[in-house]
């Protein structure tokens, strides 16, 4: 029996699935495009356009009054007044689309961030297992591996170097669970590796425990990668920058207000 999280899921699989086919610039650029030209044309048809307009020209004439005012205060002030109350009702109608896009688009991004943000664990190709404990702990750590992984010459046991310890892990396609012993204490973290463009969170916290963290090495997306400034951000940073390119351009462009 299917979860409302599967099926949600499954849907924006088949709606969205495609951009995964497409390199990762290309796909934060026209995820970017379509998620800006639904919300400007939700934005023109929820809000009243000939009053924002209006509202839109009544700020930029008391921007001009006040600059006329500069050497009468008083006066100014209060025209400052009338244009806070203009700016307000201008926000209250424009923020009557949130209603509409909000939960949509919060629902996209987690999509977006557990296909776009990082690549796949391939089949036999190794990665690494970062394990992290608390500040001044010593010992040794093993690692327990289901059927289906192998170590790729590390031991089972490791020394704690700098409050980690590091393992090479390699395996079939598949869902697994790896699982870290320190004294007592167990940890583990579940991983998918895949031909296609899925994963799990590759960073687990935990708490109330010896243990502080476990990190798997999947490779984070940059579709930046190699221009200056922004060669390290990831999908959210790319995504981000083109969606206010073309929310201004198509806002210019369909003549919003």
């Amino acid at each position: 029996m299917f979860s409302h999280e599967t099926m949600l899921n499954s849907i924006l699989d088949v709606l969205l699935g495609w951009l995964l086919n497409l390199p990762p610039l290309a796909g934060i650029v026209i995820i970017a495009f379509i998620i800006s030209l639904l919300v400007t044309l939700v934005y023109r048809l929820v809000t009243n356009q000939d009053l924002m307009k209006d509202l839109r020209d009544e700020q930029k004439a008391l921007q001009k009054e006040i600059k006329k005012l500069k050497d009468k205060p008083d006066k100014a002030m209060k025209v400052q007044s009338e244009m806070m109350e203009t700016n307000l009702k201008y926000m209250s109608h424009s923020m009557k689309p949130t209603l509409f896009t909000f939960i949509p688009i919060i629902l996209i991004f987690g999509w977006l961030n557990s296909h776009m943000a990082y690549y796949e664990l391939s089949p036999n190709v190794p990665f690494e297992v970062d394990v992290f404990v608390k500040e001044g702990i010593s010992g040794e750590i093993e690692i327990g591996l289901p059927d289906g992984l192998e170590l790729t010459g590390d031991d089972t046991v490791k020394e704690i170097v700098n409050n980690q310890a590091t393992y090479h892990v390699k395996g079939e396609a598949g869902e697994y669970n790896i699982s870290f012993n320190f004294n007592d204490e167990t940890a583990s973290k579940q991983i998918l590796i895949s031909n296609e463009r899925r994963y799990y969170s590759p960073e687990k916290q935990i708490k109330d425990s010896s243990f502080e963290k476990i990190v798997v090495g999947n490779e984070k997306v940059k579709p930046f990668n190699g221009l200056p400034l922004i060669g390290n951000l990831g999908w959210l940073g790319g995504y981000i920058i083109f969606s206010i390119i073309f929310s201004m351009t198509l806002r210019r462009v369909l003549k919003i207000y």
